[in-house]
């Protein structure tokens, strides 16, 4: 025990050991997105590919990307479905507590112009004309690869 105390004199709290700050170490500390997810009546089918995003064939984190559960902790928003009638108040709410800068990306048909549910009386033409889209990604569902594909476009324009 005695020198375990005179070997901890010696060297000081390790914790106040200073991080070297140079340009590159504080760059760095700004490539880490987080991504709250916004299902705004899906199918789920999108909801299964950014999902697969996570597996490790795609293993999203290893990009600096990660899904986030709540959205003040959240930089991208990427909404499914529709947009149900139902939903709105939640949908508006979820983007005022998102912090700016935000970027809202659209994921699959149905987020962007209502796909299936075109026309259905509790679900309006894709979510922007709720929320205003930055970035949209086609398909029915996407692939987990143009989901990163947009990702990675986000981060290139920053």
């Amino acid at each position: 025990m005695l020198n375990l105390l005179k070997r901890s004199m010696k060297m000081g709290r390790l914790t106040e050991k200073k991080l070297e700050q140079n340009e590159a170490y504080l760059r760095s500390l700004h490539q880490s997105w987080h991504i709250r997810h916004l299902d705004c009546g899906s199918c789920n089918g999108c909801d299964w590919e950014m999902s697969a995003l996570l597996n490790p064939i795609y293993d999203l984190q290893r990009f600096g990307f990660d899904f986030v559960a709540s959205p003040r902790h959240a930089d991208i928003l990427m909404c499914t479905g529709p947009m149900s009638a139902h939903l709105i108040q939640a949908a508006l709410a979820t983007q005022e507590g998102t912090p700016n800068p935000k970027r809202i990306i659209a994921v699959g048909d149905c987020a962007i112009d209502g796909g299936v549910f075109k026309g259905a009386y509790a679900a309006h033409d894709g979510v922007g004309e709720v929320l205003t889209m930055d970035i949209s990604v086609p398909g029915c569902p996407p692939s987990p690869d143009d989901l990163l594909k947009v990702l990675f476009q986000l981060r290139r324009k920053d």
